[in-house]
């Protein structure tokens, strides 16, 4: 049997925690910050479940199936949780996001266990998901560096950490006019992993077993 679309969305942590009846006034409040949230058939499911906390109905491994209208979950684990599964705190988590493949690509930097986003660049003209996380790795160094901030960082891009300790981009993208601004990106990246050193460990955030990275962009 097919399962029902989600209809009412219940947000336990968020800007605003409560009982939204639309994606859209969900979104609003999970967006961008650590959040916990999951969507249901009907309203006397979500009153439940907002009743009894999100740790009932919220399981921290990634669906089989991570359609969105299948099961809205932010599955951001908390500081308590990611100290228990291993995360080495405190840390800087980056990701990006792209619409396309190439397409519109973002990405960003939040702090790991509180969701803050200390930075955000784009969106990018006929960009992929791993110049994103690239970039966001890259931008992430620095920003802990300049800081002086002795931080673990965390990225969910086996690719991208790669790239970053090979200090190159190694996209197959092709670079045309729309995405100039991209190349120059890219190559700033790449003089600045050259002429620059950090000791920030940079680790694989272990999706499967922690959930979604914390500097998601909840779009999948």
């Amino acid at each position: 049997m097919a399962k029902q679309k989600a209809k009412f969305y219940v947000v336990w942590q968020g800007r605003e925690a409560g009982i939204y009846d639309s994606w859209a006034a969900c979104e609003a409040q999970v967006k961008g910050v650590a959040a916990k949230y999951k969507g249901f058939a009907t309203r006397a499911e979500a009153e439940k479940a907002f009743s009894e906390g999100f740790e009932k109905h919220i399981s921290f491994h990634r669906p089989a199936n991570s359609e969105q209208t299948a099961a809205i979950i932010r599955e951001t684990i908390s500081p308590e949780e990611m100290i228990q599964k291993g995360v080495k705190l405190p840390a800087l988590a980056v990701d990006a996001a792209c619409s396309g493949n190439p397409g519109l690509m973002e990405f960003r930097g939040v702090i790991a266990d509180t969701g803050t986003q200390v930075f955000h660049r784009g969106p990018y003209v006929d960009g992929t998901n791993n110049i994103g996380e690239f970039l966001a790795i890259v931008l992430g160094l620095a920003y802990l560096k300049i800081n002086n901030l002795p931080w673990a960082l965390y990225s969910d891009s086996k690719t991208a950490i790669s790239w970053v300790r090979q200090k190159q981009c190694k996209t197959k993208l092709e670079w045309n006019a729309k995405n100039q601004d991209l190349l120059l990106a890219v190559r700033a990246a790449e003089k600045w992993l050259h002429e620059n050193t950090w000791t920030t460990p940079i680790y694989k955030w272990e999706t499967e077993h922690w959930g979604e990275i914390p500097a998601d962009f909840g779009r999948k």
